[in-house]
């Protein structure tokens, strides 16, 4: 059976970049998954996700794209090869460490096949977690373009009874606390 996981990529205090970090705790609290989607805290992890390249045959990894050519809230689904294609705009540490990783472990024999689905932010920059206007007009599309993705990958998910909300989301990255599980 395939491993399949799913990263979530960014920094929560900084406004909308946390967006990919709140959709895999969204989808993680939300849905249940079969073939199992391991749901990973990626945070600004980095390169220390290399092993989980190498660990699982599919990776789905979300997060945001700094691009001015693109508008605000706009989602991009790249594989591994247009992600190394070089045209990607990198303008966060994240974004750059992302690209420098696919780009390492494309070198390996071993290496998942790779998705990253990215969202174009509004405001990267601001010390504060939450999301901007933009990013909530948008959130809604952005989970299900994920949601897709994992469905054309052959996993099928069931939503759960209790559902947690987006506000819910951002009020446990807002107040971290040991029991609110912050994170994942």
């Amino acid at each position: 059976m395939k491993k399949i996981a799913l990263i979530g990529s960014g920094n929560a205090f900084f406004k909308d970049e946390g967006v990919g970090l709140y959709a895999g705790k969204y989808l993680k609290e939300n849905y249940t998954f079969t073939p199992e989607v391991e749901i990973v805290d990626g945070g600004t992890l980095g390169f220390k996700l290399m092993p989980l390249l190498q660990e699982f045959d599919e990776v789905v990894i979300v997060n945001t794209a700094s691009d001015d050519t693109k508008k605000v809230g706009e989602i991009s689904i790249k594989t591994t090869d247009e992600f190394l294609d070089g045209s990607l705009v990198k303008k966060t540490a994240n974004e750059v460490e992302i690209a420098e990783m696919l780009q390492i472990c494309s070198l390996s024999e071993n290496m998942a096949e790779t998705t990253v689905i990215s969202i174009v932010p509004e405001d990267i920059i601001a010390v504060e977690v939450g999301l901007t206007q933009s990013m909530h007009n948008a959130w809604q599309e952005y989970i299900d373009v994920i949601l897709q993705t994992l469905q054309k990958m052959g996993v099928s998910m069931k939503k759960k009874e209790t559902t947690v909300t987006l506000e819910e989301i951002l009020s446990i990255f807002e107040n971290p606390s040991i029991e609110h599980q912050r994170g994942f």
